[in-house]
């Protein structure tokens, strides 16, 4: 993609689920996922991205201590320069079923509820973004968008980084669902949705919805 398009901005999704056979963001050791471990090669796939040409790594995986992590292997590597978008607020949401659907990534055995948040405490999710901000994220993604615009505009207002949204799966199914059965206009629920995340506080939006917003704009 850098050979084909050097000037397009490329970000690596940093998990670890994609290379498992149990499809949960971490290694498991006695049937638990094993935070540090998971961590140690978190840092070694940033490393590797990196070095392919990711101008950018985006953890993912929700693991505690990541982000320092990280920073670490890619200090060590000479990589010191390759920023870090951290999902810092990511709750274990309903909203990502057709993706999980469409890439098969849904867990073999339990949930990912042990290592993502759960959607009810604000103050938790704050303290989660704080973490990751002082472990030197340089980007801090809310995940899932619309319903966390509450969690974009208090991270704004209360840490001042660049702040990423991420409007997943669902939010962007459930729009084309209903506008195929016209019960909405497509584009004008579309356009909605992102000022209402924009308005939020929300610096990067991260959608489905790309490819006909950049026609558009």
């Amino acid at each position: 993609m850098k050979r084909a398009v050097p000037d397009l901005l490329v970000v690596g999704d940093v998990c670890l689920c994609e290379y498992t056979d149990h499809g949960h963001c971490g290694v498991i050791q006695d049937g638990e996922v094993e935070n540090d471990a998971s961590v140690y090669l978190l840092g070694k796939v940033a490393v590797t991205q990196a070095r392919a040409g990711v101008d950018l790594v985006a953890p993912s995986d929700m693991m505690d201590g990541r982000v320092a992590g990280i920073r670490k292997a890619l200090d060590a590597a000479g990589l010191s320069r390759v920023p870090i978008m951290s999902y810092a607020a990511k709750t274990a949401s309903a909203f990502y079923g057709p993706f999980r659907e469409a890439a098969g990534s849904t867990p073999q055995f339990g949930d990912r509820q042990s290592y993502q948040m759960q959607g009810t405490n604000a103050d938790e999710a704050m303290k989660e973004i704080r973490l990751d901000a002082d472990e030197g994220a340089d980007i801090l993604l809310v995940k899932p968008a619309l319903p966390c615009l509450d969690l974009i505009r208090r991270a704004k207002a209360e840490f001042g980084s660049p702040l990423a949204a991420y409007q997943v799966s669902g939010e962007y199914a459930m729009i084309k669902a209903a506008a195929q059965r016209g019960m909405l206009d497509e584009t004008r629920a579309m356009w909605e949705t992102l000022y209402a995340i924009r308005r939020a506080g929300a610096d990067i939006i991260l959608t489905y919805f790309a490819p006909t917003v950049a026609e558009l704009l």
